[in-house]
Order: C-alpha cells, then structure tokens, then sequence
C-alpha cells in the first residue's frame, strides 16, 4: 500500500540552453531535445518554429549531449535536477501555464505492508495532505483517460485557500495533445473532491475529443 506521499519537490519541467536562453528567446529553428511526447507536443504547439528531436539517456548524459553542442536546448524535470544537484543547470522553470508537467511530477509515494500499523505510524509522519490531494485528483485525471508514460498528456493540481466554508478547493488544469502540436486540448476545473474532479476533468476532455488524439497515439 501508499504509506504516505511525502512534499512534493517543484513540479515544473525545466529548460536547459546554451548561452543561458529561455524559451522566449530560442531562435527560429533551435534544436530542443526531449524524450517525452508530452513536453513535445506542447513546445510544438507553442513555438511551431522550433525543431523538436528526441533525446534519450540518463540526465548525465542528456547533459552531455547538449554541453557537445548537439542540441540548442534540452527539457528535463526540475525535480530530478534539484535532487541531482544540478538546479544551478537551469535556464528557466517553465511555468506550467506554457507546459503542464506530468501527472504526479516531482511528487513521491513510499510502499509499505498494507498490515503494518507501526510502519503506517511512522510514515504518517512525513505525509503532506496537500501533495496527496493534488497528486489524486491528477492520477484520478490520467485514469478516466487510461492513460500511461507513452501518450501526451499533462496534469498539474494545486490547492487554494478555503472560502466561508473553510474547506481548500483543489485547481485541476490537464492537457491533451497530438504529437505534431497542432491540436492541444486543455481545461482547468475545480472542486473539493479530488476522485470526482480528476475523473470529471478527464471525462470533459473526451467529450472533446481525447479519445480521438489519444487513439492516434498509440
């Protein structure tokens, strides 16, 4: 069983580029490397004018591709740097309202024996509620698309302070996207529960027609 989601780490992606250039700067014709559909089509959609090519291999060696020049710019998860010790790499944290993240980025769950009450006690200690919200309504979001690693798409939730009720509504933005760029399908919703809202987001996006992008995709 899901222990406890622990807080979660920046859940942005981030732009690695020689000469210290951002995505709004990139000349016409740059080469960004990456080996996920979803930061593909959504680069695509945004700067159909730059050459999107995949990149493969640990982020050691993604690095190295790009230090020899063989790459303008490369995406990577600002999470994985930061962990690495690399964040000083980093040209620019795209926000997500350019490039939603993938669903539960940057965000960890530790397993345990479903049985074990002391574990379970110990670990309730590093159990951040407001990550597990926003990382439920996301996977309840991927979920109502069947979706997996292999097919673009993006979900990013985050919490807002109670109204008169006092109770946080969660804020749901999820994507989906053809692998050229040229069709990018994306809603934010909101609500308190985050099953309901994931699985709600997800249904609307069919409705427009995810299942179609989705069907080509694989």
């Amino acid at each position: 069983a899901v222990g406890c989601i622990p807080q979660r780490e920046d859940a942005r992606d981030a732009l690695i580029a020689r000469d210290g250039l951002t995505l709004g700067n990139l000349p016409k014709g740059a080469v960004i490397g990456t080996s996920s559909l979803r930061r593909g089509c959504q680069m695509k959609f945004m700067r159909p004018d730059l050459v999107v090519e995949s990149l493969r291999g640990n982020i050691n060696t993604r690095l190295n591709k790009l230090d020899e020049g063989r790459f303008d710019a490369i995406l990577l998860a600002c999470a994985g740097l930061r962990r690495m010790g690399w964040e000083h790499r980093i040209t620019e944290r795209v926000s997500p309202d350019v490039c939603l993240p993938a669903v539960g980025q940057g965000a960890l769950a530790l397993e345990c024996r479903e049985d074990d009450g002391e574990l379970l006690q110990f670990l309730s200690l590093l159990h951040h509620e407001p990550t597990a919200l926003a990382v439920t309504a996301e996977r309840a979001f991927l979920s109502a698309l069947n979706g997996n690693c292999q097919v673009p798409i993006g979900a990013h939730a985050v919490l807002k302070a109670g109204g008169h009720s006092g109770r946080r509504t969660i804020s749901l933005t999820g994507m989906v996207g053809s692998a050229d760029g040229i069709v990018l399908l994306r809603e934010t919703r909101e609500g308190d529960d985050p099953v309901r809202l994931g699985r709600e987001l997800g249904e609307s996006l069919l409705a427009e027609g995810a299942d179609r992008i989705l069907a080509e995709a694989t």
